[in-house]
């Protein structure tokens, strides 16, 4: 599931990516900054998007804490963290301090999942989301998906970057018998599984095409 990216409720503004290249993933990182005003006295800090290391895992967790006490996001293991730590990025200010993650699941060869896109709270609404999805949607190209799935209750900043709403799981009958294998919670979540309902009250499903 995904928390509020950028903002309590609606999402904030949206953010020009720069120094990026294709090969952002062999590259150190790439760029962002605010297209729009910041709020006074609160300059919007340019931030970094790399990929995610061991190192930040505390912090992650930290992150995804602070949503999860809001029911917002589901808490998770700190070993599940260092487990899928490859999965993730993170946006960085200029002291290197991790202020945002997001993670990318790839599903099956052609689909992949948004998940655990959260950024610091003090911080929402200055486009980190923005640059966090941005850098995902990348890696999902990268990898030859043409398909992203997520569940959120962020409907609008989603739908923002192309993601409409969907009911229904849109899998073919094997795929989604192969999918019933996975052990991992996101899957059975996208797999719309009786015993993770409650998990998922009040969120959204949405897809986006490459």
């Amino acid at each position: 599931m995904i928390g509020p990216a950028d903002g309590a409720g609606a999402v904030g503004t949206v953010t020009r990516v720069e120094e990026y290249s294709p090969s952002a993933f062999s590259a150190p990182h790439w760029r962002t900054s605010d297209d729009a005003a910041p709020q006074p006295g609160e300059p919007a800090p340019p931030v970094r998007v790399r990929p995610a290391l061991p190192a930040d895992v505390p912090t992650i967790r930290d992150l995804v804490d602070a949503y999860a006490r809001e029911r917002i996001l589901l808490p998770k293991e700190l070993v599940g963290y260092y487990e899928d730590v490859q999965e993730f990025v993170v946006a960085v200010d200029d002291a290197d301090t991790v202020v945002g993650c997001g993670a990318l699941h790839v599903m099956w060869a052609d689909l992949g999942e948004v998940r655990t896109l959260a950024v610091r709270q003090d911080l929402r609404g200055r486009g980190i989301g923005h640059a966090l999805l941005v850098a995902l949607l990348d890696r999902a190209r990268a990898l030859g998906l043409v398909r992203v799935f997520c569940l959120t209750f962020e409907v609008d900043f989603f739908r923002r970057h192309g993601f409409h709403p969907i009911s229904g799981t849109p899998v073919d009958p094997a795929v989604f018998a192969e999918l019933l294998r996975s052990h991992d919670a996101g899957v059975a979540e996208f797999l719309d599984l009786a015993h993770v309902k409650p998990n998922t009250l009040g969120n959204t499903r949405m897809l986006l095409h490459l």
